[in-house]
């Protein structure tokens, strides 16, 4: 969330966990010289509603109640007050309208103003990072988490792969875990696990569908922004994507699959992952997505200090290619090696090509649909550096490169195939052998209708 709005979040969490949130908030909303409007927005938007305001007890009330009966389907990005437009030089586009990927925020002329054409939005968030006038907001979803967690829900936190030294140097994810569980999770699981089961099934696509250099697949693991770019400008490639769900997803629905009262919280560093799940083909999946960011300040809100915690240790079960999805370049890696054990055949002919950042993410997208390219395995994240480099990360894109190859390398299994535990897993879904993931019906669980 935007810094100026941190502390309030911070009160709004210490609040509800001591049950005088109401009180807070009518507080807060009682100050003659506030906004009464736009921080009833604000507020409504830290606690993942989208509520008016009318007066302060009716507000309260409303909130209160949105929060315990959450409705998925509300705009996660919007425009909490008016803006100048004076970051807009000489009539050029606004530093939101540069950010856009889908030219979705439009300029009012005559109100001297812009606004988002909800046709057209993603909410992937890039346009809330950009604003220097701090008008855009998105909505933070802890409040209905924590209304699951008062209630002894089984909610289970998994978590990407750019996790890797988000916390700090010394926090491991043992640590990470007892973090969680003090927060009242149940539990917490790596992505990375299901990122080296999506390795799998991508790599046997590959398979089947590249034949020579001159073949195509595109990858849709991870990035939801590069997905979107795909599916509504090029529609000419999205015969060559993968129809694979993103890791987030498969997590969620293998977890449900497992335990079907479960819900499932992703945290990462990335905004328009709280897009993606609701997606109408893949709702339910993921329950609730939090940012690295968000959780900070829960940790803070709550004086939990991860560092200071006994880690709880668990079977290692993701592996180093897993782990590697945390960075651009890393799906390539990872799909590239299964494909050289998977198919010794074809490890030769593997040829992938990998870009990151919207600007480079259209560029390559326009040449390999008017010219082609030089590669059979085109992967693409929307945030320069990958997932390490996405809007909510808490360090810098080059540490947190560093981080995630460091946890990747460490990790006691270093190739997706000689993982037990995932065989395990795979099995109990019906996934028995490599030869299964060419069937269909039994890898549908990771698939998704593009």
């Amino acid at each position: 969330m935007i810094d100026k709005y941190t502390e309030l979040f911070k009160s709004l969490v210490d609040s509800y966990y001591s049950d005088t949130f109401d009180s807070f908030v009518y507080h807060v909303l009682s100050d003659d010289s506030v906004n009464k409007e736009e921080l009833a927005s604000v507020i409504s938007a830290l606690c993942g509603t989208n509520i008016k305001f009318t007066n302060i007890n009716e507000f309260s009330k409303a909130l209160k109640n949105a929060i315990k009966n959450y409705n998925p389907n509300i705009k996660l990005v919007e425009k909490i007050k008016d803006c100048s437009t004076q970051c807009s030089n000489d009539g050029e586009e606004t530093f939101c309208q540069k950010s856009c990927p889908f030219d979705a925020i439009l300029l009012d002329k005559e109100k001297k103003n812009t606004y988002i054409d909800p046709d057209l939005c993603t909410d992937c968030g890039k346009c809330v990072e950009v604003c220097p006038s701090d008008s855009l907001l998105d909505k933070t979803e802890f409040m209905p988490i924590l209304e699951l967690l008062k209630n002894n829900t089984t909610v289970i936190a998994a978590v990407a792969p750019a996790i890797a030294g988000q916390f700090g140097e010394n926090v491991s994810l043992d640590k990470l875990r007892s973090a969680f569980k003090k927060i009242g999770f149940s539990d917490m699981v790596e992505v990375a696990f299901f990122a080296d089961m999506l390795t799998l099934k991508e790599a046997v696509e590959f398979d089947e569908h590249v034949s020579s250099k001159d073949d195509l697949l595109i990858t849709s693991c991870c990035c939801p922004i590069w997905v979107g770019m795909v599916k509504r400008a090029y529609k000419d490639l999205v015969k060559y994507v993968s129809p694979s769900v993103s890791p987030m997803i498969a997590s969620g629905r293998v977890i449900k699959a497992l335990n079907p009262d479960c819900k499932v919280v992703f945290v990462g560093p990335c905004i328009a992952k709280k897009a993606e799940i609701k997606q109408k083909d893949l709702l339910g999946n993921i329950d609730f997505v939090l940012t690295f960011q968000e959780v900070k300040d829960i940790f803070d809100a709550l004086n939990i200090v991860p560092e200071e915690l006994p880690p709880e240790p668990t079977k290692s079960y993701a592996s180093r290619e897993g782990r590697l999805y945390a960075r651009a370049g890393g799906v390539s890696i990872a799909v590239g090696e299964a494909v050289g054990q998977l198919f010794p055949n074809k490890k030769d002919l593997f040829k992938h090509l990998h870009v990151d950042g919207v600007k480079d993410c259209k560029a390559i997208l326009e040449k390999a649909q008017s010219e082609g390219i030089d590669a059979n395995f085109l992967e693409g994240m929307g945030c320069v550096g990958g997932c390490v480099g996405g809007p909510k990360a808490i360090i810098s894109t080059d540490k947190g490169t560093i981080e995630a190859n460091k946890t990747a390398e460490n990790s006691e299994i270093k190739i997706s195939l000689d993982s037990s535990c995932m065989k395990d897993i795979l099995n109990k879904i019906g996934i028995n052998s490599g030869e299964d993931f060419k069937n269909h019906d039994k890898v549908k669980i990771f698939e998704r209708d593009f």
